[in-house]
């Protein structure tokens, strides 16, 4: 099961595509609620390349490595990458009149129920949201 959700960013296309691919960044916008956070983020954005966010409860009572391997990427556009061999992710980027439109469309896993699922890639893509609007650099 294919499960998409969307964003508007009220900025430019550079910013949300650089805070999306920088590891620094990722770090500050990756979690779906307060109580966990992204310490650490490496990221070989190429095809073929890797990259690996590691997200935790604050508390240290759970943490997973979030990782995969980039399929397709047209720069300021489209990234597209796989989670194991399975599932496969697609993020497209589009500026629209001073605005950022992002649409992500991921395979939905066997262990969370597919709203579960929503409302955590929604959460984190919100918190992405936020974190561009209000980033001043």
């Amino acid at each position: 099961m294919k499960i998409t959700i969307h964003t508007t960013v009220k900025s430019t296309l550079n910013k949300c595509w650089d805070a999306w691919t920088t590891p620094a960044d990722i770090m500050q916008w990756n979690a779906a609620n307060q109580d966990w956070h992204t310490p650490s983020s490496t990221n070989d954005l190429r095809i073929g390349g890797k990259f690996t966010s590691r997200m935790e409860a604050k508390d240290g009572s759970m943490g997973f490595d979030f990782e995969g391997t980039y399929t397709n990427i047209i720069d300021y556009q489209l990234i597209e990458y796989s989670l194991g061999d399975q599932r496969t992710v697609s993020v497209v980027f589009k500026d629209n009149n001073g605005v950022v439109d992002i649409t992500e469309t991921f395979d939905a896993e066997g262990e969370h129920s597919a709203e579960m699922q929503r409302a955590g890639w929604q959460a984190i893509l919100n918190n992405f949201r936020q974190y561009v609007e209000n980033k001043t650099v």
